[in-house]
């Protein structure tokens, strides 16, 4: 055990945060996501809601202040209505949890087989229990 690590974060994942460099790419993925036939770097996060999981996560990830955006959703399907207004609930969630960390933080989206395609080349995947719909996220690290 170590002081000061969240303890919703496995060694692995905190091990894979380790060995990202400057401008990596971590996707935080919802449960219904199809992670290991989008990247071969899957870490197992099942049972663990992305409002519980990210903050511990921005703990500890800087996020990229070089870059022109910091994370990265996946685009609603035009006309979805699974999605009420066309805004995912859930991103208020990240918004609210990116500003305490990066008040300035700017977010880009992406279409949805653009996004899968974008994720072939994420450092690794974080596969959580998130039961929300479009409640990917992906981050891109920082410096120190």
């Amino acid at each position: 055990m170590l002081k000061k690590i969240p303890h919703n974060l496995s060694p692995e994942l905190v091990k894979a945060l380790m060995e990202m460099g400057h401008g990596d790419e971590i996707l935080l993925a919802d449960a219904n996501y199809p992670a290991l036939t989008n990247n071969s770097r899957v870490i197992r996060a099942d049972g663990l809601s992305m409002s519980t999981l990210l903050p511990d996560i921005l703990e500890l990830l800087p996020l990229d202040t070089y870059s022109d955006y910091q994370a990265i959703l996946m685009e609603v399907i035009p006309g979805d209505d699974a999605v009420p207004n066309g805004r995912p609930q859930i991103w208020n969630t990240y918004e609210e949890e990116l500003k305490k960390v990066f008040p300035d933080y700017q977010i880009k989206t992406i279409e949805r087989q653009h996004f899968y395609t974008y994720t072939h080349k994420c450092f690794t995947i974080v596969q959580t229990g998130e039961t929300a719909l479009y409640g990917n996220l992906i981050l891109k690290k920082g410096v120190v």
